[in-house]
């Protein structure tokens, strides 16, 4: 994606969830704060970012997100319920009405048997009012290319996924 789609969309993004006077947060383990700074880099991104955790290791996950670590032990850092759980702790670590987490494995030292390099799980939770149930999902997608290429493609899928839920 290049900077001008990736600014389209977060502009999108920005209008969707100031449509519903929404914040998110974002959960980010493989592409380490990129959703984040795309979201700030936009002037106003106050009214509707709220928080971004960068979680690189599997002891952040658990202290800032409360993602269980037996979990982690058991699904493995880069798993589809690993990243619902970023996203959940996301919530219940913010104020925000929407979050977005990612963990996957964007350079090659990373990559494993059956999760090879590009492997990406994105997890998503919403909760449009306070003390509502909060409604969550995941997708295991794959991606090509080198870091750079996967940790974009990342991004934009993640921004891509927060647009839905906004726009409802």
């Amino acid at each position: 994606m290049n900077d001008t789609s990736s600014a389209d969309l977060v502009e999108q993004v920005a209008q969707a969830l100031l449509q519903r006077q929404w914040c998110m947060a974002t959960a980010e383990s493989c592409t380490g704060g990129l959703i984040a700074a795309r979201c700030t880099g936009l002037a106003g991104s106050s009214a509707w970012f709220e928080r971004g955790f960068v979680t690189y290791s599997n002891a952040a996950k658990t202290e800032l997100l409360g993602v269980p670590a037996a979990t982690i032990a058991q699904a493995g850092a880069v798993s589809e319920v690993v990243a619902q759980a970023m996203a959940e702790g996301a919530l219940r670590y913010s104020q925000a009405q929407v979050s977005v987490a990612v963990t996957g494995i964007a350079g090659p030292s990373g990559a494993v048997p059956g999760k090879p390099v590009g492997t990406v799980c994105l997890g998503w939770a919403v909760r449009s009012n306070p003390g509502a149930d909060v409604a969550s999902g995941t997708q295991r997608l794959q991606f090509t290319g080198d870091r750079a290429a996967v940790r974009e493609a990342t991004v934009s899928a993640a921004l891509a996924q927060v647009l839905l839920m906004a726009r409802g």
